[in-house]
Order: structure tokens, then C-alpha cells, then sequence
């Protein structure tokens, strides 16, 4: 049987997140594991899969991966190694439909991001290496009204505003006084649509984020060429 068109996330899913949040800790989420995987993990793949057909048809070098390990939907498991935090796990729905081309989170992707406090969509690259960054602010530089066109789209513009951790100063190579330094100093390239909470448990919520997402694709668009892979 085909999956249904159009997947939201259920309000099981929110409580799920809420209750984990309050009991972060190995012992209760093993014990809630199989509420886990009914109202968190399984909702989540049916909405990846719900989205394949639609990515494949606006951004056809991008994936949508319904897999518990390994695909679109991130882990729930924290990595702890290097944080203060040493809470187990994630309280979030995070999905990242990344590049065919992708080797990490780090690359161009589209994002949802759901949890019990705020749900946002995401496009773009986030903290990208340094050799993708000094591509796209070289890019920047050489065709400012490719840039410049992207960011002003009226579809980009009504769905997403730029986001991010910049530099304080202008990075080496780069003058100080050029016109587009504001966005040249970015250290991530994305933008966000912040959204609420019951969007997600609309039954319209899949629509809001393809056309949300479709909106995106002059930005998107400008990213790929500037790291060399197609969009």
C-alpha cells in the first residue's frame, strides 16, 4: 500500500519529547523505548518517506532517507565526548535531507527540526569546512548580484530569514569595506523559518514545509555552485 500523501507528527510524539526531557536518563528511556519507536521514530520515517517523491521532483540531488541508522533522521543519542552536557539523549525530532554528494551535516541540506518549544525548517550549510566557506565567500565576491538576487527572491524572502554565527572582523583575503561584508564575515551559510508548534500536528504541515523548501532554491542554488556539486 502507497504511504499517504501528506504526514504530520502526532501529539503522542510532543509528549514523548516533553516526558524525556524530564527524565533524560538511560534507565527511563529504555524502559519507554517501544513508546519511542510507535510515537517518535516510526512517525518521523513515515513523514521522511512522505517526503521522497516531493524532493525528488524540486531538489532531485537531494535525499530523503527513511532509515532508523544511517539516513535522514538524526540519532537521538547526544555525543557527549566533548560537551559539558552529559545528558543521553536529544529531546528533538531533527531531519536533515542532505546532498547526494554530502559527507556530513556540514554540507547543503534542508532541515526540520520539531521538539516540545519551537519547530523550525532550515536550509543551507551550516559551519561549513573551511575550504566550502572560502568557495562560497569567494563566490560571493565574484558574482554579488547572483547573491544579491538569491537573498532578495519575494518567495525567499516571505519564508526565510538568514541566520547563524558570524565573524567579528573581515576574514583574511577579504576587504573590510566591501559592500557584502555583513554577509562574507558568515561562518554558516542558512537560513531559517521558524514556525510553531501545532504546525507540526497540522495535517497541512508537509505542505508548509515543500513550499517552504521550494522557496529556498535560489539560495540553495547559489550554495551548490559554489562548492561544485549540482543542484
Amino acid at each position: 500500500m502507497a504511504p499517504p500523501r501528506y504526514v504530520g507528527f502526532e501529539r503522542a510524539s510532543i509528549e514523548f519529547l516533553e516526558q524525556l526531557a524530564a527524565n533524560n536518563n538511560r534507565e527511563w528511556f529504555n524502559e519507554n523505548r517501544s513508546r519511542y519507536e510507535e510515537h517518535v521514530l516510526d512517525v518521523a520515517l513515515r513523514f521522511i518517506q512522505s517526503m521522497q517523491d516531493p524532493i525528488a521532483q524540486f531538489a532531485p540531488h537531494f535525499t530523503a532517507i527513511p532509515q532508523r541508522v544511517g539516513g535522514s533522521l538524526m540519532r537521538v543519542y547526544r555525543d557527549t565526548r566533548f560537551s559539558k552536557n552529559k545528558l543521553p539523549y536529544k529531546t528533538n525530532i531533527g531531519i536533515q535531507f542532505r546532498h547526494e554528494q554530502a559527507r556530513d551535516v556540514h554540507s547543503p541540506g534542508y532541515y526540520v527540526h520539531v521538539d516540545p518549544e519551537q519547530v523550525f525548517l532550515g536550509v543551507g550549510m551550516w559551519r561549513p569546512d573551511s575550504d566550502a566557506l572560502q568557495a562560497i565567500r569567494q563566490r560571493i565576491v565574484a558574482r554579488p548580484s547572483e547573491w544579491q538576487n538569491a537573498l532578495g527572491d519575494a518567495g525567499f524572502r516571505r519564508h526565510f530569514e538568514l541566520g547563524g554565527e558570524s565573524l567579528s572582523r573581515a576574514p583574511r583575503g577579504f576587504p573590510n569595506d566591501h559592500e557584502l561584508i555583513e554577509d562574507i564575515k558568515r561562518k554558516s551559510f542558512i537560513a531559517v523559518r521558524n514556525l510553531e508548534v501545532g504546525d507540526a500536528l497540522s495535517p497541512g504541515f508537509q505542505r508548509k514545509v515543500e513550499a517552504s523548501f521550494i522557496a529556498a532554491a535560489p539560495f540553495m542554488n547559489f550554495l551548490c555552485k559554489a562548492v561544485g556539486v549540482p543542484f
